[in-house]
């Protein structure tokens, strides 16, 4: 424990001027998250060397992550090797919305938790709050800092076959989408962890999951979607926020995927709605992704659109091989080469950075 209070201190101290001493590699590994496999580390696990070697900043925990019996403690010691084995304390990351996508399940010994559709449909910010503070506490405890959550997509479609079908949205009203967030964010900002708002610029809309492959939302997105992004922002509200894989060609006439798109990272999140905070990628493993860009030519893109920290979960089944080292030599060369220009690299780590030394000093 000694050694992660240090390294927060040690990171505050550099943050005041982000050193110019602060090697590419460093800068580079900050901008990458990565899964883990199994349920503890070993000294030659893969995770664990890329995080040692400076080439990780971040980890996503499934539930692969969690033992059967013991859940709990063998958790936390899990993200203790993790962070004690870090140069940089890390963003312990998960997808922990409730409901179906819930990886602290009650089977493990975990609190019950609601899908965000039982939230919406209640009316109740009480019961809302109640969920959102157990939810984080319960993270918390575990030295989990980052929640990514709220999903604030509006379920437009009520056919939806990764948001709607698993009662992921709020509601279909935006003002609603926003009142429930707020109390979501506040109950894991009073116990010290970041969320993530997902996924921009609005998936609610699609008639097809990302994960399976492309999904065109150009017919059926409304403008309306962006309207909880404008008003948590506006409300500074927002820690972070994840990019969607979907294609918007209202926003973005090129048909890219909006993790790709700079006119709708940098454009529209960044310009339009004046969000300079950090923006991760959803997972880059997905087919809407690895089956239609190679992995050096989607980081290039997504990097230049404005992405901050780009994920690789290694969580599903027939994931390409990416490991962080892999992944770091390749955003390296992008940079050596000129493809990936040095002030986005800088860019990205002084985002980071600074969300980091939010966490240490308690926001």
């Amino acid at each position: 424990m000694r050694k992660l209070f240090t390294g927060i201190l040690v990171l505050g101290f550099i943050i005041q001027g982000y050193s110019q001493s602060d090697s590419l590699d460093m800068m580079i590994g900050q901008m990458i998250l990565i899964g883990v496999s199994g349920t503890s580390v070993e000294p030659d696990n893969e995770a664990l060397k890329a995080v040692a070697e400076g080439k990780a900043g971040s980890v996503i925990l499934f539930e692969k992550n969690i033992a059967k019996s013991n859940s709990y403690v063998k958790l936390k010691k899990l993200i203790w090797d993790l962070q004690e084995a870090a140069p940089v304390p890390l963003f312990i990351a998960i997808d922990q919305e409730g409901g179906r996508v819930n990886r602290l399940k009650t089977k493990y010994g975990f609190p019950t938790s609601v899908t965000h559709k039982y939230l919406g449909q209640t009316g109740s910010l009480d019961t809302t709050r109640f969920y959102s503070e157990l939810m984080a506490s319960t993270l918390a405890g575990m030295g989990i800092n980052f929640n990514f959550a709220p999903v604030v997509d509006l379920e437009t479609n009520p056919d939806n076959p990764i948001i709607a079908r698993y009662g992921r949205a709020f509601s279909a009203d935006p003002d609603s989408v926003v009142i429930h967030s707020r109390a979501f964010i506040s109950a894991h900002r009073f116990f010290g962890v970041m969320t993530a708002l997902k996924h921009f610029p609005g998936h609610g809309s699609s008639q097809s999951d990302t994960h399976l492959g492309m999904a065109d939302v150009t017919d059926y997105w409304v403008e309306k979607e962006l309207d909880p992004y404008s008003e948590l922002i506006r409300a500074g509200m927002v820690d972070a926020v994840m990019s969607a894989h979907v294609v918007n060609k209202q926003l973005d006439d090129s048909g890219l995927p909006a993790t790709l798109s700079e006119k709708i990272i940098g454009g529209v999140l960044r310009d339009s709605l004046g969000f300079n905070g950090v923006v991760f990628s959803d997972d880059m493993h997905m087919k809407a992704i690895s089956e239609n860009y190679g992995l050096r030519e989607s980081l290039k893109m997504a990097i230049n659109a404005g992405v901050d920290i780009v994920s690789f979960s290694h969580n599903l089944p027939d994931a390409r091989e990416s490991n962080g080292d892999k992944v770091h030599r390749t955003i390296r060369e992008l940079v050596e080469t000129g493809e990936i220009p040095m002030f986005r690299i800088r860019q990205s780590y002084n985002r980071i950075m600074d969300l980091k030394v939010r966490i240490s000093a308690g926001f």
